[in-house]
């Protein structure tokens, strides 16, 4: 009904109520008076009635949807019959010198419960009568704290949502047997599996959004356990914000079980790097590249570079930064190869940028066995380009993106990375530029990773092909993999190779696993089907070998590597003449460098 039509309506109901109240008063005190002779109760009424439609109108309690009525709207109707009745007692102490205390405060009484039950009568015939007919999927909350007790306060409000809480978990004992807007609290995590079966429940909400990657995985074990679809509540800071609203609670990702705590920067030191400079970083339309371009631009640099081959990739980064930071950066979008060395020289002199973080690269493996020299032309010319053309104009930090698989490589990926390493070790020797590599494992959700490949093939029904039952990874977040990049950045003291604490690795298999029941399918019905190791795959990642293992790290969850370069006139050597070698001396060359252990050079962490 529309405020136009409900307005007089309501201003009616109140006037009668108002009348009713103060007569009732009255009569209450004083059964035998003549009430309707009384020529104060007259006053009395006039006033009531006309202060209260003030204070109403003040209050807005006619503009209120009392469908949705709480604690704010019952705190509106006190003050405004409140304040009426004050009014009523001034009229009566100016007209008789007397008020009429006893009869008032019958009458506030009467006022409020006749007020109130008018307007919460209509939210209990609401929820009672005019339910939504969706059918409600019963659901169990985890989590009884702030976050959880909001997800059941909208879900039991809202007539469109299709989850009806009927029990919370929670591990604080302190909760348990007691009710949270009418709702249970029946047990603690271990009890999950429990309650799914007692209460007959068809979803679970993980509304604990402060939750670590561990507990996550704790809850999860659990929930796995039963039928129910498991969903999570997004981060609590976007629901009070409005980001997103309390119905769009979302399916549990992989990168929930996988990922860590996520790193903490050192704001200060990024800022005194980043804001007011002009920053350019390559492979910017990449998964990893597009990242660090949101990263950096939160720290308000002059300008911001984006440089990459594929235009479609940087005209979609680049539309995104001018939606949200067109008015503060200056972004300009810069179609190049970085194979191409007189175009990058030309963008170096032109923009004189301070930092690089260069992350264009070639980095599929099993496609790289089959091209080598494409490997080689981007991943070590492409470096060479941009690491040299940096050293030219001036770049105060150029930090490149490495890999795991630079450690020991058996593949061509993973050898053209160690190469690049190398050439940015040997400038770091010579240059005034700050060179340093950012070495970390596999990203969650980048393209080409091994995600996206098993949901695809969940989504055509299976099987899910691992590669060997033994294969393991370590894995990382884009945005925990880009954090890391800026903040060794800012670390940078030139030629050290940064390596994240990645905790465990992980068995691909388990991976596969966890997304099968994530998606809502059991291992059975989708099956996992093991195909062999790929051309140059290994079973295990390594961070670092063991003569690069430095145990102090230099900043939480980051250590520094201190391997030796191959000397920079003998590596350039070889590098000027691996494009003449046909493939399979090729790759022979690069995996047997990369792989032997150098005395000449320096450490890679500077004393």
């Amino acid at each position: 009904m529309s405020l136009k039509k409900r307005l007089p309506i309501l201003m009616l109901l109140d006037s009668a109520i108002v009348l009713c109240a103060v007569f009732a008063g009255y009569f209450i005190l004083n059964p035998y008076m003549n009430v309707y002779t009384h020529p104060m109760l007259w006053v009395s009424s006039l006033t009531l009635l006309i202060s209260y439609h003030i204070f109403a109108f003040r209050y807005r309690l006619y503009q209120k949807a009392w469908e949705y009525a709480s604690v704010g709207e019952l705190t509106a109707i006190i003050k405004a019959v409140t304040f009426a009745a004050v009014i009523t007692a001034v009229v009566q102490f100016i007209a008789i010198h007397n008020v009429y205390w006893r009869v008032l405060t019958i009458t506030w009484m009467i006022h409020i419960l006749l007020i109130g039950s008018s307007r919460f009568s209509w939210r209990v015939y609401r929820d009672r009568f005019m339910a939504s007919k969706v059918q409600k999927k019963r659901t169990l909350i985890i989590g009884a704290g702030s976050a959880g007790t909001m997800v059941a306060h909208q879900l039991l409000k809202s007539k469109d949502a299709d989850l009806e809480p009927v029990a919370f978990i929670d591990d604080d004992p302190n909760k348990w047997k007691l009710e949270i807007y009418g709702v249970p609290v029946v047990g603690m995590v271990s009890e999950i599996p429990w309650a799914v079966k007692q209460y007959d429940i068809d979803h679970i909400v993980i509304a604990i959004p402060s939750l670590k990657r561990t507990e996550m995985q704790r809850i999860y074990e659990e929930c796995a356990k039963t039928k129910a679809k498991t969903k999570v509540l997004p981060m609590l800071e976007d629901l009070i914000t409005g980001k997103v609203s309390v119905n769009q609670i979302r399916d549990v990702q992989v990168e929930d079980l996988l990922g860590r705590e996520p790193i903490e920067l050192d704001m200060s030191m990024i800022s005194e790097k980043l804001t007011g400079k002009t920053v350019l970083v390559t492979g910017a339309g990449g998964s990893i590249g597009s990242e660090i371009c949101r990263q950096v631009a939160q720290f308000s640099p002059k300008k911001l570079l984006l440089l990459g081959h594929g235009e479609n990739s940087i005209y979609t980064i680049d539309m995104e930064l001018r939606n949200k930071y067109d008015n503060d950066i200056e972004i300009v979008p810069l179609i190049a190869d970085v194979q191409d060395r007189v175009r990058i020289f030309d963008i170096m002199n032109e923009y004189k940028p301070d930092v690089v973080y260069h992350a264009a690269a070639h980095k599929h493996v099993p496609l790289m066995e089959y091209n080598p020299t494409e490997a080689v032309k981007n991943n070590i010319f492409g470096t060479r380009n941009v690491a040299e053309a940096a050293d030219t104009f001036g770049v105060k930090s150029f930090v490149m993106i490495s890999t795991d698989k630079a450690v020991n490589p058996p593949n061509v990926m993973g050898a053209t990375k160690r190469f690049a390493e190398m050439i940015i070790q040997n400038l770091a020797k010579e240059s005034k530029t700050n060179f340093v590599a950012v070495r970390f494992g596999n990203v969650l959700g980048s393209r080409g990773s091994v995600i996206p490949l098993f949901k695809k093939q969940i989504q055509a029904g299976g099987p899910v092909t691992v590669t060997h039952p033994d294969m393991t990874r370590y894995f990382m977040t884009i945005p925990e993999a880009s954090r890391l990049v800026i903040q060794a950045g800012a670390l940078a003291r030139g030629g050290e190779v940064f390596v994240l604490d990645m905790g465990e690795p992980v068995k691909i298999v388990d991976l596969a696993k966890n997304l099968i029941t994530l998606s809502g399918f059991s291992i059975d019905e989708i099956g996992i089907k093991f195909t062999g190791k790929r051309p140059g795959e290994k079973l295990y990642e390594e961070l670092l070998n063991e003569n690069e293992v430095q145990k102090k790290s230099i900043y939480p969850k980051i250590h520094v590597g201190k391997a030796s370069p191959m000397n920079k006139e003998d590596l350039y050597h070889v590098i000027d003449s691996l494009l003449n070698k046909d493939s399979q001396e090729l790759k022979e060359i690069l995996i047997k460098i990369a792989n032997t252990k150098f005395s000449e050079g320096v450490p890679l962490v500077s004393q």
